[in-house]
């Protein structure tokens, strides 16, 4: 039976800033990794042994895979980096406070950016601060100027497709460390949920998902390994 476990990054310093990040490559602060520790120690306890890791080209996803793998005892798992499985892109936003965001365009309008399914931030003007055109991890990538959580799902499809599926339907067992909308977009494909349900979950940091799947990559079984967080999936459609 194909295991996977989904890591979100822990604690970044932007988080800590309550800053729009995205792309921008942060790194953790203390406290994210000691997140990420925690969920390796988590891993190790539930005697998990992985083939693959994959993540993003972000500093505060690949540490935290490299953090977690080492605190899990398994630091030698090879990792593959891709930039689809990247934070979605805040466009405009990026960089800027979230309270202050919220005061200058109204609370509801920064509730729709985050968390609506389609409807993204205004586009991220080129040639600023921000721009990661001129970014080699990006050499050759479309890179977006905003991203919702349904254009981020548009490019991690393909990735999880070609990439990640067959690993799985190979037998191995994987971990995926990487960013609340990338995983959620994990998540949307696997348990075929609509629009409107994806908007509903949320993935804790540093609390690894373990997901149970069958043959044809259909979850039958899923948990949190820290059985003191009481998040829940909705069930597989």
């Amino acid at each position: 039976m194909p295991k996977l476990v989904l890591l979100r990054h822990g604690q970044s310093r932007w988080n800590l800033e309550d800053k729009f990040t995205g792309w921008v490559d942060v790194d953790l602060t203390p406290e994210g990794e000691a997140q990420a520790r925690k969920g390796g120690e988590l891993i190790k306890a539930a005697g998990l042994s992985f083939d693959r890791c994959f993540t993003s080209v972000l500093t505060r996803a690949i540490r935290t895979s490299w953090l977690a793998l080492a605190a899990a005892g398994q630091a030698y798992v090879p990792e593959v980096k891709d930039w689809r499985l990247n934070e979605r892109h805040y466009g405009g936003l990026t960089g800027l406070n979230k309270t202050d965001t919220a005061a200058k365009f109204g609370a509801e309008q920064v509730k729709v950016w985050r968390r609506s399914y389609d409807v993204p931030p205004p586009p991220l003007a080129a040639g600023g601060e921000f721009d990661f055109a001129a970014d080699r991890r990006y050499a050759g990538a479309p890179v977006p100027d905003t991203e919702s959580l349904k254009t981020t799902l548009e490019r991690v499809e393909p990735y999880w497709s070609a990439e990640i599926a067959p690993k799985l339907v190979a037998g191995e067992t994987l971990l995926i460390a990487a960013h609340g909308n990338s995983l959620r977009a994990i998540v949307k494909l696997l348990y075929g949920l609509d629009d409107v349900a994806i908007i509903g979950v949320e993935i804790p940091t540093g609390n690894p998902l373990l997901i149970e799947l069958d043959a044809q990559l259909r979850p039958v079984a899923a948990r949190y390994l820290d059985q003191g967080r009481a998040e829940a999936l909705p069930a597989a459609a």
